[in-house]
């Protein structure tokens, strides 16, 4: 049976692939090579099955290739939008500070009026002191002079009953005489007294009068102190408020970072010393409760700009840029695998400058691999950022940098595509996406 199926197939074999000789002919010999049915299959077959992989491999790179265009526009055009939102950020982030500015001129003046307003006030409440220590002093003499033409009227009647019960005395006789002498006496003390009380009546008018139009002053000011209280109490919110929000979106807590800060500045002293104005050991008043409330809200407001100086919202690049990259996960541009993307990319030419976005400290300034050219800044609050791919580094390590430093220049160092920056922002070693400082400080700055 067998057999039989084995000469059926090489008589199929023989009707398809017939034996065939190649003739290898020299100078001085001829030979030939024998194709056995067998064999022109097994070539014929490796040779389909060449051409069928060429034509799938073909197939599958032109798919991707066209795949890969579809997918490069929709980049180009995600990167067009992602730019027109970020120039209309950048638009509602200078009017925002343009706001700010104007908020901080509008509190400095109202401070000067309110420190003008105090001084007057307290010359006024002077005034009034002064005031008041004059009509006591008016009221008692008005009182001594009172009971001293009591008592000039109760000798004058007893004199009176002496006369009456004596003799009528002769013209020129010593009773006469001291008669007389006691009535001039009466009659000039009651005229001073008179004399006195009128002066007393009057100056104690003229001091009600004096008292009322300081009332009157004081009233005044205190409504002007009130108003200036108000609009600082309005500039210190909208100071304050987008400062606190900004941390808030940033992920910061408020209450930690203001120690953290508050224990790097603790001297205390000047013009932000709680005021006190009484000296007797009681309650402070209404102005001077709302006074420190507005100064602490000012410490506050310092300590929040301070702190946002030390964590990473400006921007790396300032020039013009193209934002290629952001943060997650995306398709590697180099082996085209998924990989994690730790941070976000601007692309630029070579040589645009890179800029600190926070003050810090310099704990790296050197190659790295992967990183090319890298520099690393420790800010506080466990805060590192990462500026990679350099031309150019412009720092050492151990330098304290501020905000807006220039820290090297734009590059391809490293394993790159193009020139560009790749921007980290890391907390506790845990990498972050950066445009959240980014983004929560375009209401602010």
């Amino acid at each position: 049976m067998r057999t039989r199926l084995a000469i059926r197939a090489h008589a199929l074999l023989e009707r398809h692939f017939p034996e065939r000789r190649l003739f290898l002919r020299s100078d001085n010999d001829t030979r030939f090579i024998r194709l056995k049915p067998l064999t022109q299959l097994i070539g014929f077959s490796g040779t389909a099955a060449i051409i069928a992989w060429s034509i799938i491999a073909t197939s599958i790179l032109l798919m991707d290739s066209i795949g890969s265009g579809n997918f490069r526009e929709q980049a180009k055009r995600d990167q067009r939008i992602y730019q027109e939102r970020l120039n209309a950020m950048a638009t509602e982030r200078d009017s925002r500070a343009e706001e700010a500015l104007a908020a901080q001129e509008r509190f400095n003046s109202a401070l000067e009026q309110i420190s003008v307003m105090q001084s007057q006030l307290l010359s006024a409440e002077t005034r009034l002191r002064e005031a008041e220590t004059g009509l006591g002093v008016v009221q008692a003499t008005l009182r001594r002079t009172m009971k001293e033409r009591d008592t000039a009227r109760q000798e004058a009647a007893t004199l009176n009953a002496q006369l009456g019960n004596t003799e009528t005395a002769l013209p020129g006789s010593a009773l006469a005489a001291a008669n007389e002498q006691a009535l001039d006496f009466m009659t000039n003390a009651l005229a001073n007294t008179a004399q006195e009380r009128d002066q007393v009546t009057a100056d104690a008018q003229d001091a009600l009068t004096q008292a009322d139009e300081l009332a009157h002053q004081i009233t005044m000011l205190q409504d002007q102190n009130d108003q200036i209280f108000r609009q600082l109490e309005e500039a210190m919110t909208v100071s304050i408020t987008p400062l606190d929000k900004m941390f808030r979106k940033a992920g910061m807590n408020t209450d930690n970072m203001i120690q953290q800060v508050r224990r790097g500045y603790s001297g205390q002293g000047g013009p932000l010393t709680p005021i006190s104005l009484s000296t007797m050991g009681e309650e402070p008043s209404l102005d001077a409760s709302r006074a420190n409330r507005i100064l602490n809200q000012m410490d506050r407001l310092n300590l929040y700009r301070i702190a946002a100086e030390k964590a990473p919202f400006a921007t790396p690049v300032k020039a013009s840029y193209r934002f290629t990259s952001g943060f997650g996960y995306r398709r590697d541009p180099k082996n085209g695998g998924r990989r994690m993307h730790s941070g976000v990319d601007f692309a630029g030419p070579v040589g645009t400058p890179l800029y600190a976005t926070a003050d810090g400290v310099v704990v790296h300034a050197g190659w790295q691999s992967g990183y090319g050219r890298l520099v690393k800044i420790k800010h506080q609050f466990g805060i590192e950022t990462r500026y990679a791919h350099m031309s150019r580094i412009r720092v050492k390590v151990g330098e304290r940098v501020s905000r807006g430093d220039r820290i090297g220049d734009m590059g391809a160092s490293g394993r790159v595509t193009g020139p560009h920056l790749h921007y980290e922002v890391r907390v506790g070693g845990r990498a972050v996406n950066p445009m959240i400082y980014i983004k929560a400080a375009n209401d602010v700055f």
